[in-house]
């Protein structure tokens, strides 16, 4: 009985969800943005999210020249899919609003080879592709151990070490990738202006004065300030309340 009543809530939420979903969209089509921010809101707040949600959040409120949120769920929704061309477009578009024009110094060395190939895909994809290349080393080992001819036998060993090769790289690949995105803080700025301090005192010195909108990484956090560092590896200090973080 409580499996069927748990199973007629999560329907029921499913629904309800993907009306908000549509309304929402009906509401962008009339011009409606606020209206479509609030259907798109009411989703998330329900605990359901989606990067087809957070994009036409991010949408409605382009529309509405709002950069911080913008950018914050486009950043979200990408997240969810990293390799969606559509949102990077929107991306880029909804930063070039942004004032400050931070210049973002380019990695460097085998590091930057490893992080450029592993971020092709999301590590639960990576963690995929090792599954179904395992699928098909014990396809090939099955293949090798009933063949009866001696040329397919040494086909299917050779290729066995192919696959098994395979599932090291994509399962290291895939771990890589979990690290690195964990270890990542990103957040936007969502105060109009706030000052980056030397130090975490009101009144520290000014290293720089940034607007909503830009990107910045959580390095640490002391009582209600965050240490950031910029694109540009400028480092400072931030009012936490200034800033929202994406993940």
């Amino acid at each position: 009985m409580k499996k069927a009543l748990y199973l007629f809530l999560l329907i029921f939420q499913v629904s309800l969800a993907q009306t908000a979903f549509e309304q929402g969209n009906q509401y962008y089509q009339k011009e409606n943005y606020q209206a479509a921010i609030s259907s798109f809101e009411s989703i998330l707040n329900s605990g359901k999210e989606s990067a087809e949600v957070y994009f036409n959040l991010g949408n409605a409120y382009y529309k509405l020249h709002k950069v911080a949120p913008a950018i914050y769920n486009y950043e979200k929704a990408l997240l969810l899919s990293p390799n969606d061309e559509e949102i990077k477009t929107n991306l880029d578009f909804a930063r070039k609003m942004t004032i400050d024009d931070i210049k973002v110094i380019p990695k460097v060395g085998f590091q930057k080879l490893i992080s450029d190939f592993t971020s092709k895909y999301y590590y639960d994809t990576w963690a995929w592709i090792a599954v179904t290349l395992a699928f098909l080393f014990l396809a090939f080992f099955a293949g090798y151990y009933f063949s009866e001819r001696t040329v397919l036998k040494r086909i299917f060993f050779f290729g066995m070490f192919i696959w098994l090769a395979g599932i090291g790289l994509t399962a290291a690949s895939g771990f890589y990738e979990k690290n690195r995105t964990e270890s990542e803080k990103p957040a936007i700025i969502f105060a109009e202006t706030t000052p980056l301090k030397n130090e975490p005192k009101i009144n520290s010195q000014d290293a720089t004065v940034l607007h909503e909108g830009t990107k910045v990484y959580i390095l640490e956090s002391i009582a209600n300030w965050k240490k950031v560092e910029l694109t540009d590896e400028t480092k400072g200090w931030i009012e936490d309340s200034a800033i929202k973080e994406i993940k």
